[in-house]
C-alpha cells in the first residue's frame, strides 16, 4: 500500500508540474514561476531543492500521516496554497527522515518557510491561517 501511495504521489506531481508549464513560453522556470494552488508533495532533497529553486516563496510543510495535529493544519496550508502567491511542499518525515533532519525537524507538524530559495522562518506545532499569511506575505 505504501508503494501506491507514494505513486500517486509522484503522478500527482507530475500533473501538477505540467499543469505549470502550460501556457509558460518564457521557458526560464525561475523564481517567476506561477505557484500551484494546492499543496505538491516532494520527495527528498533533490525535489525540495528544485522546488524552491522554481518559487520564490515556499512554505514546507513536514508532516506525518499519523499525526493529528498536521491534519488539522492540513485545510491551513491548503488554504495558503490556494490564495496566496507561496508555494507549499508537503514533506512526509517518515518517508523523508533525512530531510527532516537536515532541516532540524524533531516534532511535526513543523512548517518551514522559504524566501529566495533560502529558509527564513520555522514554526512548529498547529498555525493559525491568519498568522501564516502574514508570514507570507511578509516575505513575498
Amino acid at each position: 500500500m505504501t508503494e501506491d501511495i507514494e505513486e500517486i504521489r509522484r503522478q500527482k506531481m507530475e500533473e501538477l508540474r505540467n499543469r505549470a508549464g502550460d501556457g509558460d513560453d518564457s521557458g526560464d522556470g525561475g523564481a517567476g514561476e506561477q505557484s500551484p494552488s494546492e499543496p505538491v508533495h516532494v520527495d527528498g532533497q533533490a525535489d525540495l531543492d528544485g522546488f524552491v529553486a522554481d518559487h520564490g516563496v515556499v512554505l514546507a510543510d513536514f508532516y506525518a500521516d499519523w499525526c493529528g495535529p498536521c491534519k488539522m493544519l492540513e485545510p491551513v496550508v491548503e488554504s495558503v496554497a490556494a490564495e496566496t502567491d507561496a508555494a507549499v511542499a508537503k514533506v512526509d518525515v517518515d518517508a523523508n527522515q533525512g530531510l527532516a533532519a537536515e532541516y532540524g525537524v524533531r516534532g511535526v507538524p513543523t512548517l518551514v518557510l522559504f524566501a529566495d530559495g533560502e529558509p527564513v522562518e520555522r514554526l512548529v506545532g498547529m498555525q493559525e491561517e491568519a498568522r501564516l499569511r502574514s508570514l507570507v506575505g511578509s516575505h513575498a
